[in-house]
């Protein structure tokens, strides 16, 4: 054999399953298990490929080999997410239009992703801004409008003065548009809204069924936001003194003067604590609420209406999640009026503050700023009153709860002093000190616990307190139970050319109108100007009013906005198992055959947009009856992002992108694919390091030598020692390959590839272990299985069977001591390394009842033999 030369290697090997067509399925076969594994598809954008889609794809491309070789029918598609702002912002400056700067990229990708040998069969693509793709997305769209899943209305929204359109709460990182970097304003804009609150509760709760990262499904139902709580009604107690200076002008919060009166207005708040009222030391309203409408009005007069209406102008170009995440809390009082509360009839001032949310609950909160993080940094900013009316029932409790919360900093006492010197202070004395310190207002304690100073609620625990507190206010009529969701619903529309036009026609009375499915796809014009100027471009398209009127008649109008991209993202995997059917999105049968998807591998940054909105449209169309799953994506794994060799996140400005065809043509698609699996677990992050891909690359080089030995040698046999290692081998590499640890995998390989130096192995066993390294290195394993005489391809070749009785050989048993005394036997390989074998025995049942409160010393490790673990 020539030496090694992965350049000819996979040339020649991605020329012939091309021209074999190796990697085409037939969807309609049953006899055969299903297995759909899914790619999140890339955006073609002018760089082409970065490696955090080499790192991906290679990940669904060795699970797809390797099921395959299981014997499953694989699904394994890909597309392009081709609509969206890149491709019409370069149209704008270059004069190309979208559609064909598109199709350029895509042949590109198409090109970089056949080289790293990626198994797709790209006649089977889909591709969302082809009219046979979009006329389904309009057709879902218009199913969704004939059941009342989408509406029209105007309200204030993040605005883009670059891009010229409405963008997502999603898609705003810190305050600017992740399109262009532009910093974000608040507008009045007239758009299209799904209804995904309708869903809110399934959104949650269905995320029980599903094998998704536990962090996932945490921030998805943070973002959600579901709130069980209570609306409480505050009265505006009103001075007459309204128009005095506001030097002269005080009230005490607990003497009121003769000349007040209360106002049939009343301030209604939502709180999930309504345990911690008597707490309350101010009100504060979202810089939208209806009581700052009636003051600037003059309907309810306060001292300072220009200092208030200048804070409300600022707040109005904040997105919502600046506000939220804004570190320091800013906020102007009302002055003039008071809030009352209902359970003392305690008189506290109102304050507007932009860290409350128009849309959320009712637009106000009652503020007890020592058991609320945002009102304790508002409170000690403005240097208001605090007041504790919870106790911590265990100090312990308390710090665990601090922790979560995440309170810390120089007025917040840290928890690092609550126990202080545990040698002078009893838990008892800890709590009764730190209890103490809540109730004069010097520690922001965010847990349940024990009511104090709190009436006759005094003495019950939270969760108790909060329903009879409840039932109070309901007998009152001064409140009630209520659920509220951070969720809003999706805004769709955007005033941009490259993307799926809305179908929609207006008559001249205004009515919308859904264009019907006999004149979809609803083709987007190509008489446009691109330069955004505010208007929505579609509307400078005579073809467009044109059609509209042929079709619709005299005085019908277009609606001229586009949707969000990730409207095309949202049901693309329901289009893959049948993406050239022309009369349905998917028929039945292949329907039911292949979805939902098995295993879908992406990012993590999609958690609040493309993730969520996929679970949205699949429930929102089982609903009207067209799936019969409510779940897109049964299991759900991420990739970690490539940094540089110095830990950097790459980018162009840092001049560190690092090009994957380079790396290919350097080290070839097989060492390139291997080494991302090797570098880390596939959710950590990936540090690309030259210098460490060498060794990958002297792995190839390993395994070809040792297949010129074995073609030299044909009838030589294996070694005995070998055999149980390669049985081994075969075990772990498939259960690695299962539960997606790749990493593992190639080390275990490489290890068994050390151990042929000096030992002999037939060519049937040399074989196997080619299999095993193939989904990895497809290239290398198909050469080699070639040179070795084998028809077919090593592809389609049944994934090795493990035999039973040459594992027995390769373990042994291993007694773990605590402090010199036998607590448990534990059988395992010979191969096992110390680290292993210590985590298996401190996670012993029978050995941890010896840990427990104890301090582990050390650890003695006698290979083969023995653990000792000393504690004190």
């Amino acid at each position: 054999m020539a030496k090694y030369d992965p350049s000819k290697i996979e040339k020649k090997w991605q020329q012939k399953w091309q021209q074999t067509g190796l990697f085409k399925i037939n969807k309609d076969d049953t006899a055969k298990e299903k297995f759909y594994v899914l790619d999140m598809f890339p955006y073609p954008s002018g760089t082409g490929l970065h490696m955090g889609h080499v790192e991906s794809y290679t990940a669904s491309d060795i699970f797809y080999r390797f099921k395959r070789m299981q014997g499953f029918n694989v699904l394994h598609p890909q597309g392009f997410d081709s609509f969206g702002l890149p491709a019409e912002n370069y149209a704008i400056k270059t004069g190309v239009h979208p559609a064909e700067t598109t199709r350029v990229n895509m042949a590109t990708y198409i090109k970089q992703m056949d080289a790293l040998g990626f198994a797709y069969d790209f006649d089977e693509k889909a591709v969302t801004s082809d009219p046979s793709y979009y006329k389904w997305t309009q057709w879902i769209f218009g199913k969704f409008f004939e059941n009342g899943l989408v509406y029209k209305k105007t309200q204030k929204a993040n605005w883009c003065p670059s891009c010229q359109t409405v963008i997502a709460n999603e898609q705003v990182a810190d305050g600017n548009c992740d399109r262009c970097g532009t910093e974000i304003v608040q507008k009045e804009v007239p758009g299209w809204f799904f209804k995904i609150t309708d869903f809110s509760d399934e959104l949650i709760e269905d995320l029980d069924k599903v094998d998704w990262p536990e962090h996932t499904k945490k921030n998805q139902r943070n973002w959600i936001g579901k709130s069980e709580g209570a609306t409480v009604k505050f009265e505006i107690k009103i001075s007459n003194l309204s128009g005095i200076s506001n030097s002269k002008f005080q009230i005490s919060n607990q003497v009121s003067s003769s000349n007040d009166k209360i106002s049939k207005q009343t301030i209604e708040v939502f709180t999930t604590r309504v345990d911690t009222i008597f707490g309350a030391t101010y009100v504060v309203v979202a810089p939208e609420h209806e009581i700052l409408k009636q003051v600037q009005d003059d309907k309810l007069k306060i001292d300072n209406l220009e200092e208030v209406e200048a804070y409300v102008e600022e707040a109005k170009n904040k997105t919502e999640l600046d506000r939220m995440e804004a570190k320091e809390k800013t906020g102007v009082e009302l002055k003039g009026i008071m809030a009352i509360n209902p359970f003392n009839d305690e008189e506290i001032p109102v304050f507007v503050a932009d860290y409350v949310l128009g849309g959320y609950g009712t637009g106000a909160v009652m503020a007890v700023p020592a058991h609320d993080k945002r009102d304790w940094e508002f409170a000690k900013n403005k240097k208001l009153k605090i007041r504790g009316v919870i106790n911590a029932v265990s100090i312990y409790d308390f710090i665990a709860k601090r922790e979560t919360d995440n309170i810390g900093g120089n007025e917040i006492i840290n928890a690092d002093v609550l126990l202080r010197d545990v040698n002078t202070e009893t838990e008892e004395d800890a709590i009764r000190r730190t209890n103490k310190e809540i109730i004069e207002g010097k520690i922001c304690f965010t847990g349940d616990g024990i009511l104090v100073d709190s009436g006759e609620f005094s003495g019950l625990k939270s969760e108790e307190a909060r329903e009879k507190m409840t039932a109070w206010l309901e007998e009152k009529r001064t409140g009630k139970k209520v659920i509220n969701y951070r969720l809003r619903d999706w805004s769709i529309s955007r005033q941009r050319y490259w993307g799926c036009p809305i179908p929609i026609v207006y008559s001249p009375e205004g009515e919308a109108k859904f264009v019907g499915e006999e004149n979809l796809p609803w083709t987007l014009p190509e008489d446009v100007d691109f330069v955004p100027t505010g208007v929505a471009p579609l509307a400078k398209s005579e073809e467009l009013k044109k059609r509209v009127k042929e079709i619709f008649g005299k005085g019908w109008t277009a609606e001229y906005d586009t949707m969000d991209t990730f409207v095309d993202s949202s049901w693309y995997f329901l289009r893959y198992p049948d993406p050239k059917n022309e009369e349905k999105f998917c028929s039945d049968e292949r329907l039911k055959r292949w979805l939902p998807v098995d295993l879908y591998i992406g990012g993590a940054e999609h958690t609040y947009m493309h993730l969520l909105f996929a679970r949205f449209f699949t429930k929102a169309m089982k609903r009207i009856g067209l799936l019969d799953f409510d779940e897109p994506f049964l299991k759900l794994r991420h990739q970690g992002m490539v940094l540089d060799k110095h830990g950097k996140k790459m980018s162009k400005s840092k001049g560190n992108v690092i090009n994957p065809d380079d790396m290919v043509g350097k080290f070839g698609a097989d060492s390139v694919r291997t080494y991302m699996m090797f570098a880390s677990p596939l959710e950590d992050e990936v540090v690309w390091n030259e210098e460490n891909i060498v060794g990958v690359y002297r792995f190839m080089e390993k395994v070809w030598d040792e297949a010129e030995k074995v073609l030299k040698n044909k009838e030589a046999s294996t070694d005995e020692g070998l055999i149980s290692g390669l049985h081994m081998t075969i075990k772990k590499v498939g259960a690695d390959i299962e539960g997606l640890k790749y990493n593992t995998a190639i080390s275990e390989m490489m290890k068994f590839a050390n151990s042929l130096k000096k030992a002999s192995i037939s060519k049937n066993d040399f074989e196997k272990f080619l299999k095993i390294l193939s989904p990895f290195a497809p290239h290398l394993t198909e050469e080699i299985w070639e040179k070795l005489g084998n028809d077919g391809s090593i592809t389609t070749s049944p994934w090795p069977t493990v035999d039973e009785k040459y594992l027995k050989k390769r373990e042994v048993e291993m007694v773990v001591q605590v402090n010199g005394k036998v607590r448990d036997r534990l059988t395992v390989s010979v191969d096992v390394t110390e680290d292993e074998i210590k985590e298996t025995a401190l996670e012993s049942e029978k050995v941890k009842i010896y840990l427990e409160g104890k301090e582990i010393k050390k650890i003695i490790f006698i290979p083969g033999k023995l653990i000792s673990i000393v504690v004190a």
